[in-house]
C-alpha cells in the first residue's frame, strides 16, 4: 500500500463576494472563525461576528453581479398603464362623436338628409307646354309651333381621356357646324367648355337638322365599333325635344303677332299681349336616376303639361294681306319713312287688318331693322292735320251753331291771337257753305266754324275738348295693345294761344291710327263709339271657345248729327271741288276726308316734312267698312293726302267691300252745296262765321 500525498483543497471564488484586485481571492479578515478555524465565507469579523462594513465600491449582497466597466446600463420598461388609459379614453372621445352624430343623422337631422338623399336619388324635369296657335277670324293660322329640338352636348365626353383622340372637339365641330349653320371655332370652345357636363350648341333646331347630326353619330358608331382605333367624336351630342314658334304667313301682320323671345315668352304684340293664355302651364316628371340615366325599374311621377289655349283674332287674312301690300308699295314709291293702313267693322268694333310698313318677318328678327319691330298703327303718336276737322264739324252740327248749308266767307288770311292764318293755297276770298268748309278742307272756315260753340274763345275752347275726349283722344283706344301711345290732348286751360285756333283742324294734338279709325267708325256707327277690339276670343285645350268680353259702347254725337256728317264727307269725294276725288269707288257711294299736317320728327323735335292721311268709309249711307291710310315723311312726289293716301284707300276699300260681300246700295249721293253766291240771300240758320274775332 502505497502512501498517498493528500490533494490540495482548490478554493473557489464566492460569486457573491467581489474579487479583489491584484488577483488573488483572499477573504479580507482571513474568514477564519476562531472557533473551528473554517473558512464561512461571511464577511463576519473573527471574534465578534459583527457585520463588516462594506468596502467602498462593492455592491451589496443579494443584488447581482455589478456590469463591467464601460457597459451601458441595461433600459428598464416603463409602466403601460398610463398609455392604456390614455389610448382609452381616446377610443371613448371618438366613439361618443360617432354615437352623437348618429344619433343627430338619424333623430334630429333626419327629414333633412332624407329630403337630400331623395334630391340626389331623383332628377325633376319640367315638361315645355304646346304653345297655342294665333288664327284669323276664319281660323287660318298666323302663328303656330312646330316640334324643334335644342342640340346639346356634354363636353366630358370629348376629352382626350375619354375619347382616345386628341382633337375630339375640334373633328366633331368640323362634323356638325355645316349642319347647324354655326362657326366651326365657336362650336369647338363649346364642347371644350371646362367643369360642366351641359353645354348648348344650338336652339330650336328643325327635326330634318337632329335627324342629319343623329345619322351622322350613328355612322361614326358603327366605325367605331368595327375599327377599335377609330373614335365617334359625336358621342356627346344630344338633342332635347322643344317647340318652335312659327310665322307661316311670314311678315304678314307682324305688327299684330308680336314675337316669341329665346325664353319662349311673348316679346311683343298678340304674343305678349295674351301670354299667359298663349303659354299654357308647364308639367313636371320625376324619376329616379343614377350616374345621370334614369333607372327603368324605379318608375317615375309625371304631372303632364296643359297646353296654351288658341287665340283667335278678328283680323282676316286676305283683307290684312290687300292692306298690306297697299301701304307697302305706296311708300316705297313715295321713298316715305313709313306708312300704316287699319281697316275696321263700323258696326262691332272689330279690326280686320292692321298693316304696317316697312314691316318684319318675326321668323328671323335678326335682319329685322329695330325701327320696323312693334306696331307702328298704334305707337306712333303724330299730329293728325285735317282728317280730325270731322271732329270740329260734329261738335258744330252737335251744339246746333249751324248747319251744312250755313253760308262762311273764307278770307285769304285770318289773324287770330299772336298767328296769321291761311290755307293750303293761296286763293281769293272764298263764299263756303259749311259743307264747303269740310270739302275743301278750309283751315279757316274751320277756326270761324268752331268759334261759334261758345260766347267766348275759352268756353269754345271748352266745348270743342269736350267732344274730342268723347271721341277717344287723350285716352287709349280699347285695345290693351302693348305699347300703345294715348295721343296727346291737353286740357283747355293749358292751350297755348296758336293752339285755340290750330287744334280744331288737327295741329297741336296727337293721336294714333287706331284712334282716328275709331273716329270715323263713330261716325258710320250713328256717333256711337265703339271700342276697338283685336280678339275674337280663345279656345282652351278642351275645345271650348271662349268669347271676348264685349267691348264698351259711348254715345258720343247723335244719330241725325252723324248722318248729316256722313252726307257730308261725300261731297269730299264725289263733289268736283272735293279733295279726296281720288278715293272714288264706282258704284258705291264713299265718305272719307283729306289729311296734310306739319310733321314733327322724333329725332329732332321740330317740324318736318308732312303725315299725309286719308279716313273714310263705305257704302256712306249704309256704312260697312272703316278704312284709315297714313303715310310719313314723304319725299318724292306729291305729299298731299288725297294724292298719295287716297289711292291706297280707294285700293283697300274695294278689296274689303269684296271680301265682305257688301253691295252697293244704289241710293243717290247727297250732293250738299259746296259754295254760295253772295249775291243771293241766305237759307235760314244762323250764320257760321263773318270773320269777325272773338274775345
Amino acid at each position: 500500500m502505497t502512501d498517498r500525498q493528500p490533494t490540495p483543497r482548490r478554493r473557489v471564488p464566492n460569486p457573491a463576494r467581489p474579487v479583489r484586485p491584484g488577483g488573488n481571492d483572499r477573504n479580507a479578515g482571513n474568514g477564519r472563525n476562531a472557533g473551528t478555524g473554517r473558512n464561512t465565507g461571511n464577511t463576519a469579523s473573527a471574534g465578534n461576528g459583527a457585520p463588516r462594513r462594506p468596502r467602498q465600491g462593492s455592491r451589496p449582497p443579494g443584488r447581482g453581479p455589478r456590469p463591467a466597466p464601460g457597459r451601458p446600463k441595461p433600459l428598464r420598461l416603463g409602466s403601460p398603464r398610463p398609455r392604456l388609459r390614455l389610448i382609452s379614453l381616446v377610443l371613448t372621445l371618438v366613439m361618443l362623436a360617432f354615437v352623437v352624430r348618429l344619433f343627430q343623422v338619424q333623430a334630429v337631422d333626419a327629414d333633412a338628409y332624407a329630403a337630400k338623399a331623395g334630391k340626389n336619388r331623383y332628377s325633376t324635369h319640367k315638361i315645355a307646354a304646346e304653345r297655342g296657335a294665333i288664327t284669323d277670324r276664319k281660323g287660318v293660322e298666323l302663328a303656330t309651333s312646330v316640334d324643334a329640338y335644342d342640340i346639346t352636348a356634354d363636353p366630358t365626353l370629348f376629352t382626350r381621356e375619354e375619347t382616345k383622340v386628341k382633337d375630339a372637339p375640334e373633328q366633331a365641330a368640323a362634323l356638325i357646324a355645316p349642319i347647324l349653320d354655326e362657326d366651326a371655332d365657336a362650336v369647338a370652345k363649346k364642347l371644350r367648355t371646362p367643369g360642366t357636363r351641359f353645354t348648348l350648341l344650338a336652339r330650336r333646331a328643325t327635326p330634318q337638322v337632329w335627324k342629319q347630326i343623329k345619322d351622322l353619330r350613328a355612322t361614326l358608331a358603327e366605325k367605331a365599333e368595327a375599327d377599335p382605333k377609330a373614335a365617334n367624336v359625336l358621342a356627346g351630342v344630344m338633342a332635347v325635344p322643344t317647340s318652335k314658334r312659327v310665322y307661316p304667313n311670314g311678315d304678314l301682320a307682324a305688327g299684330i303677332l308680336g314675337w316669341v323671345n329665346a325664353d319662349g315668352k311673348g316679346g311683343g304684340g298678340v304674343e305678349r299681349q295674351l301670354d299667359k293664355d298663349l303659354a299654357g302651364k308647364r308639367g313636371e316628371i320625376r324619376y329616379a336616376q343614377s350616374g345621370g340615366r334614369q333607372v327603368p325599374t324605379a318608375g317615375s311621377n309625371e304631372k303632364p303639361a296643359v297646353p296654351g289655349s288658341d287665340v283667335e283674332l278678328t283680323i282676316d287674312r286676305d283683307i290684312q294681306w290687300a292692306a298690306q301690300d297697299a301701304i307697302a308699295e305706296q311708300v316705297r314709291k313715295s321713298d316715305a319713312d313709313r306708312g300704316y293702313v287699319i281697316v275696321q267693322d263700323t258696326r262691332t268694333g272689330e279690326v280686320l287688318a292692321m298693316a304696317n310698313a316697312p314691316g318684319f318677318d318675326p321668323n328671323d328678327l335678326s335682319a329685322a331693322a329695330s325701327t320696323s319691330l312693334g306696331n307702328a298703327a298704334v305707337q306712333d303718336a303724330y299730329e293728325p292735320g285735317s282728317t280730325a276737322k270731322v271732329m270740329s264739324m260734329a261738335a258744330v252740327l252737335e251744339e246746333n251753331a249751324a248747319t251744312p248749308h250755313t253760308r262762311v266767307t273764307v278770307p285769304n288770311r285770318l289773324h287770330r291771337g299772336d298767328r296769321l292764318f291761311q290755307d293750303d293755297i293761296d286763293h281769293p276770298t272764298w263764299y263756303l257753305t259749311l259743307n264747303g268748309v269740310l270739302a275743301k278742307s278750309s283751315n279757316i272756315g274751320t277756326i270761324l266754324a268752331t268759334g261759334e260753340l261758345g260766347d267766348t274763345q275759352k268756353q269754345a275752347n271748352k266745348v270743342l275738348y269736350s267732344y274730342l275726349r268723347k271721341f277717344g283722344l287723350g285716352k287709349p283706344s280699347g285695345l290693351g295693345f302693348p305699347g300703345e301711345t294715348k295721343g296727346i290732348l291737353a286740357p283747355p286751360d293749358k292751350w297755348s294761344t296758336s293752339q285755340q285756333f290750330t287744334i280744331p283742324f288737327g295741329q297741336g294734338v296727337s293721336i294714333n291710327a287706331m284712334q282716328a279709325a275709331s273716329v270715323y267708325s263713330t261716325i258710320a256707327n250713328g256717333g256711337v263709339r265703339v271700342e276697338p277690339t283685336l280678339v275674337r276670343g280663345t279656345k282652351g285645350p278642351d275645345g271650348r271657345f271662349t268669347p271676348a268680353p264685349a267691348p264698351r259702347t259711348s254715345r258720343v254725337v247723335s244719330q241725325k248729327t252723324a248722318r248729316t256728317v256722313a252726307r257730308m264727307l261725300e261731297s269730299v269725294v264725289d263733289d268736283e271741288e272735293g279733295t279726296g276725288t281720288k278715293a272714288r269707288i264706282p258704284g258705291y257711294r264713299v265718305a272719307g276726308k283729306t289729311g296734310t299736317a306739319n310733321r314733327v320728327d322724333p329725332r329732332t323735335g321740330r317740324y318736318h316734312g308732312y303725315t299725309s292721311s286719308f279716313a273714310g268709309f263705305a257704302p256712306a249711307d249704309k256704312p260697312r267698312v272703316t278704312v284709315y291710310c297714313v303715310i310719313q315723311n314723304a319725299k318724292r312726289g306729291s305729299y298731299f293726302g288725297g294724292q298719295i293716301c287716297g289711292p291706297v284707300y280707294k285700293q283697300v276699300m274695294q278689296f274689303a267691300l269684296k271680301t265682305l260681300q257688301v253691295p252697293p246700295t244704289g241710293g243717290a249721293p247727297a250732293r250738299l252745296p259746296v259754295t254760295f253766291n253772295p249775291g243771293q240771300p241766305e237759307t235760314p240758320g244762323r250764320p257760321a262765321g263773318s270773320g269777325t274775332p272773338r274775345r
